[in-house]
């Protein structure tokens, strides 16, 4: 099992789950269907799946467990937006997704996490796929975004010491999110928001896993909260531990 990790910090970042119209809320973490959507523009994969073009299958990337650890949560913030003042000719207006013009002032609300910044691993068995990634990320076909085309990351995705030649962890997802280096303030425990099995528990359920993001189709998610430990701190109950040996591979 292998692990690649990618850095998402910027000024602003939001990340939508259910929300399409005048409130447009985040999650306080990133979703699987923002990140999977950074890493296709990586590739220049269009959001039409299109058999035999050379990019790795959306299912592909989907099946790729993710995890989370939270370096610094932000603040959430909101906007207010106006758009389309309709005039007396009966120009201006917002264009519907269906089509025609929605002759009337649109007034949104659209939430973000300003100056956040996550760690996020994505776990999978191909070594060689997750290596593809990475290699797309240091050298993105298209713009990287936090979530919106406006929010840019303020800091590399790519991680140039994410293992040797920077390409992936030989580790499970948990212990490779702990083991990569700390921010020199970070406490002595940090938020972990990881994938998981429908039976577990402590599960939640998050819809977010594209199966078609031309249609806007997605599945549901099962996510649980954990906590990181320092690897200099002594595990406590609950606590995510990592080996001493460990070494990225």
């Amino acid at each position: 099992m292998s692990t690649l990790l990618l850095r998402l910090e910027g000024p602003m970042q939001s990340w939508g789950v259910d929300s399409r119209f005048e409130v447009r809320f985040t999650e306080r973490v990133p979703s699987k269907s923002g990140v999977l959507g950074l890493v296709c523009a990586a590739l220049g994969k269009p959001r039409e799946e299109r058999a035999g073009d050379g990019h790795p299958a959306l299912a592909a990337l989907a099946a790729l467990r993710m995890g989370v650890r939270v370096d610094q949560p932000g603040t959430v913030a909101v906007d207010y937006h106006t758009a389309g003042k309709p005039y007396a000719d009966g120009s201006g207006g917002v264009m519907r997704a269906s089509g025609g013009l929605r002759q009337e002032t649109v007034i949104s609300r659209r939430y973000y996490l300003a100056d956040a910044s996550f760690l996020v691993g994505l776990e999978g068995e191909d070594g060689a796929l997750l290596t593809r990634l990475h290699a797309a990320l240091r050298a993105p076909m298209w713009q990287l975004a936090l979530g919106r085309k406006a929010f840019v990351p303020s800091a590399p995705v790519w991680l140039a010491d994410g293992g040797p030649e920077g390409a992936c962890w030989a580790l499970p997802l948990a212990e490779a999110l702990a083991r990569y280096p700390w921010p020199e303030d970070a406490p002595a425990r940090l938020p972990l928001v990881l994938e998981c099995a429908p039976g577990d528990e402590a599960a939640l359920g998050r819809r977010d896993v594209p199966l078609d993001f031309a249609g806007r189709r997605f599945a549901l998610r099962y996510i649980r909260a954990d906590w990181a430990a320092r690897p200099s701190v002594e595990k406590e109950d609950g606590d995510v531990s990592v080996p001493a040996d460990a070494e990225p591979a």
